[in-house]
């Protein structure tokens, strides 16, 4: 059996997000989803939470009929030199890690671990979509339908103009 791990921030979960799962499942029996930055959330770069991005990500993938992955909170520790030993403390061990971010690839392949490069999807990102709630545009269009929905309930693009005024 094969492990993968994919981190991220998921602020918010998009559809990128999920066409990489997809993707990572079609090359991997399990996929452990790791949150980095966990411990942060209402800031400007970080809005949702952890439990809102746990919640974002499960809604989502049951919606999906995704059921073989494992989600571990990661909380920053400003050390790259430490950032891949500290992540595999955290979560069980893993033969690949997929990423789009170029200092995770480098950190996980100087220390040995496969890494493979998912394929970004053009202007979905975490940034653009809150670029896109500051401006009020439709910014609902890059996220799934639950995520559109659970940011709906929480008030979530109404949080990100908040955090624009102070």
């Amino acid at each position: 059996m094969t492990t993968g791990l994919f981190i991220g921030r998921f602020q918010p979960f998009h559809k990128g997000h999920l066409q990489d799962i997809k993707d990572a499942l079609n090359e991997v029996d399990e996929l452990i989803i790791a949150i980095g930055s966990s411990q942060f959330s209402h800031t400007e770069e970080n809005p949702f939470s952890v439990e809102e991005r746990i919640e974002m990500i499960e809604d989502t993938l049951m919606q999906n009929d995704i059921s073989n992955y494992t989600i571990f909170p990661i909380p920053d520790i400003s050390d790259d030199e430490r950032w891949v030993a500290h992540v595999s403390s955290i979560v069980p061990e893993f033969d690949v890690v997929f990423t789009g971010n170029a200092m995770t690839e480098k950190l996980f392949s100087e220390r040995g671990y496969k890494v493979k490069r998912v394929r970004m999807l053009e202007g979905i990102n975490g940034t653009t979509i809150r670029e896109m709630m500051l401006k009020n545009e439709n910014w609902q269009e890059l996220v799934p339908e639950e995520v559109a929905e659970f940011l709906e309930k929480i008030k979530g693009a109404e949080r990100v103009r908040e955090f624009k005024r102070e």
